[in-house]
């Protein structure tokens, strides 16, 4: 099994948002937050390793929504 990086950046940041309703019953999906990254394959491979800091309870309910976010890999971690 392949490991992240230790000195690399992943290619996406994996975000959660859970589904709610508001007061009309319309769904509305709230803030996202961090659960996981997606890092490069070593040697070149196609494709990336998705890691999971947290597995949301509501993802397995299909109550939420994934968002894959590209990393920017010029950013040298200075503020923007």
């Amino acid at each position: 099994m392949e490991h992240k990086p230790t000195n690399d950046r992943p290619l996406f940041r994996v975000t959660f948002s859970r589904i709610e309703q508001d007061r009309d019953g319309n769904d509305i999906v709230t803030r996202p937050k961090e659960i996981g990254a997606i890092w490069p394959r070593k040697n070149g491979k196609q494709g990336g390793i998705l890691s999971f800091a947290h597995i949301p309870v509501e993802l397995a309910q299909r109550k939420g929504v994934i968002f894959v976010l590209p990393v920017d890999q010029a950013d040298n971690g200075g503020s923007h």
